[in-house]
């Protein structure tokens, strides 16, 4: 283990301004979709469900070439320049191309964003993760800072798309900038043995993962509970939105709503580490989805704005403790050698297999059947994947795991 030497400080601001851009330019996502482009639940459906499958494309791709490159900061420079162009991507080519061409814009809509924000952010995630146990810092305690950035952006972006959407959109480039600062002065160190380590890494290792049952049950619960979860949240603004009197109030009031909701975020990114360390990182998974299964359920259940507000809140609870759970479930049970190949395609690919397919499905039956009984739906997914987990997912490290490493192939 190495001393921080102020990697934590820079890498925790890298985690903030990223994620402030994509707050920036996420958190209204759907509604800029419906209110400003005029698309319809379907429409917005397919458009996540593209973007989806565009992720699951690049999710494997950053995952192999980050254990590749090991500490080496290329991706992150890649990603950065990415989401610079982000102002002038969505209001001078993505909106109007949307309008003209639905299904030109969403192609390209869905290759920019998979590429910059939603596989980029896994790759970020891993990569901060990655170093994070090299100089001994929680990952936890660093994501926190992503959730403020995330918060920050959410209390001003409702405000903001009431005046004109575009100010989000111009927030995140000028983030940007401050990203590339951070990396330009960030100095991560790599020995001879973790060069050696990173380019062992071989298609062959990653091919190999999918022989283990361990990998497929994990995948599977990734497939049936985040995924879920994300689809969840995808078209909820619009929902929320449709409870207050205007759609204007329902917008701010959930720009503060959701503000509120990743600062509790932030808070149980710090604590999170402590609770999934006490109960491991198997009942943290589980627990997650205990938590999903509620909230879901009873988004269909209640019906005014004030319930489901707190029900929006316990999902700060339920996402800390899973992404830390699935970094420590992974670190235990798997090749850390492979931890963004690990990260990026079991978790992340597998959550975008199902959004793809559920994303279409989801957004035609708010057409037909309306948010609520949807909602119920999903929670009874939720809860048949949270019980497959309970029986089969490990419960401590062990060592029959196949592991291959550098001592193995020289001993």
């Amino acid at each position: 283990m190495m001393k921080q030497s102020g990697i934590y400080t820079k890498l925790s601001l890298y985690f903030f301004f990223f994620f402030f851009a994509y707050a920036a330019c996420y958190s209204f996502f759907a509604i800029w979709l419906g209110e400003k482009i005029h698309l319809t639940g379907t429409q917005t459906g397919i458009i996540f469900s593209l973007n989806a499958a565009f992720t699951m494309a690049f999710q494997p791709l950053y995952g192999y070439i980050s254990d590749r490159i090991g500490f080496k900061k290329y991706l992150l420079y890649f990603i950065s320049f990415l989401v610079l162009f982000s102002g002038p991507f969505y209001i001078y080519v993505y909106g109007p191309l949307l309008k003209l061409n639905f299904w030109a814009g969403a192609l390209l809509g869905g290759f920019y964003l998979g590429l910059s924000f939603l596989a980029g952010c896994a790759a970020i995630e891993s990569y901060i993760e990655k170093v994070g146990r090299k100089y001994s810092f929680e990952f936890g305690r660093a994501r926190m800072w992503g959730s403020i950035g995330s918060a920050t952006a959410a209390f001003f972006a409702g405000q903001a798309f009431n005046i004109n959407p575009n100010i989000n959109f111009w927030m995140a480039s000028v983030s940007a900038i401050v990203l590339v600062l951070i990396i330009l002065f960030t100095r991560v160190e790599m020995s001879g043995v973790e060069v050696e380590h990173a380019e062992s890494v071989t298609f062959k290792d990653v091919f190999h993962l999918f022989t283990l049952k361990d990998f497929w049950f994990f995948m599977l619960y990734m497939l049936g509970a985040t995924c879920v979860y994300t689809v969840y949240d995808q078209q909820f603004p619009i929902y929320y939105s449709s409870l207050f009197p205007t759609n204007a109030l329902g917008n701010q009031i959930f720009g503060y709503l959701n503000s509120f909701q990743v600062f509790l975020e932030a808070g149980m990114m710090f604590a999170a580490p402590f609770i999934v360390n006490k109960i491991g990182a198997k009942k943290g998974l589980v627990l997650a989805g205990i938590i999903m299964t509620l909230r879901m359920v009873g988004s269909g259940l209640v019906h005014d704005p004030y319930s489901i507000s707190v029900i929006k809140l316990i999902h700060s609870f339920e996402y800390a403790t899973m992404l830390v759970s699935i970094f420590k479930y992974l670190a235990d049970h798997f090749d850390t050698r492979l931890s963004s190949v690990l990260y990026l395609v079991g978790f992340q690919f597998a959550t975008q297999i199902g959004t793809t397919f559920l994303s279409p499905f989801v957004g035609n039956m708010y057409d037909h059947f309306g948010f609520r009984p949807t909602y119920l739906f999903m929670g009874g997914i939720v809860f048949v994947f949270t019980i497959f987990a309970t029986f089969t997912l490990k419960n401590k490290k062990s060592s029959t795991v196949e592991v291959k490493t550098i001592a193995k192939k020289t001993a």
